[in-house]
């Protein structure tokens, strides 16, 4: 849990990786606004090109919490789509099944909407789907398996995206995300400079 906290403090910004305790006093940036490690405190060398660019990629990695090899084949899904690379990289990882249920409010964090996936806690389509990296597709209709195991994780205050249309516990994708509908502080067009190199 603690290197969750040693991203954002990394990255100078709150990535929500832990859901309700970044909102909190407790939030280990708000106490400790400053780098991690034994030379955090001290000046931050002005970094070249390519080290802004590998940061922003490596902030797009831990956001939305995937392994190395997961995101360097969302980027290669997304270099061969017609649209332009880094806003078809962001819309295939808002599309993951695990970073739906986070943003419908049904998770504190994706790494509980990973879980609650996982476990066989979400149907899409009247069908248990337990594969994070699902994608979701137009028309797509998810729904927990369990409503009371949901409940228990369910985030009161979160307002779902406006892709996103919500009847009670059901929520149906109604179109795929543009740019301007993904609320992220991602730079993508440094992670595509970053894999054309």
């Amino acid at each position: 849990m603690e290197n969750m906290c040693r991203e954002c403090r990394k990255f100078g910004e709150k990535l929500f990786l832990k859901g309700e305790r970044c909102s909190s006093p407790k939030c280990a940036l708000t106490k400790r606004n400053y780098q991690p490690g034994d030379h955090g405190q001290g000046r931050r060398g002005k970094k070249s090109e390519y080290g802004l660019q590998l940061a922003e990629k490596q902030k797009a990695k831990a956001e939305y919490g995937l392994r190395e090899q997961q995101f360097a084949l969302t980027f290669k899904k997304a270099a061969r789509s017609k649209e332009a690379t880094g806003e078809a990289m962001l819309k295939l990882l808002e599309s993951r099944l695990d970073n739906v249920i986070y943003r419908l409010g049904w998770a504190g964090s994706r790494t509980q909407a990973r879980q609650l996936v996982n476990h066989g806690h979400i149907k899409v389509n009247d069908r248990v789907v337990d594969i994070p990296s699902y994608i979701v597709k137009i028309k797509d209709v998810i729904e927990p398996e369990n409503g009371e195991v949901v409940k228990k994780t369910l985030v009161e205050k979160a307002k779902a995206p406006s892709w996103i249309k919500i009847k009670g516990m059901k929520a149906e994708i109604a179109n795929l995300p543009v740019r301007d509908e993904i609320e992220t502080s991602i730079d993508e067009q440094l992670v595509v400079e970053f894999y054309s190199r």
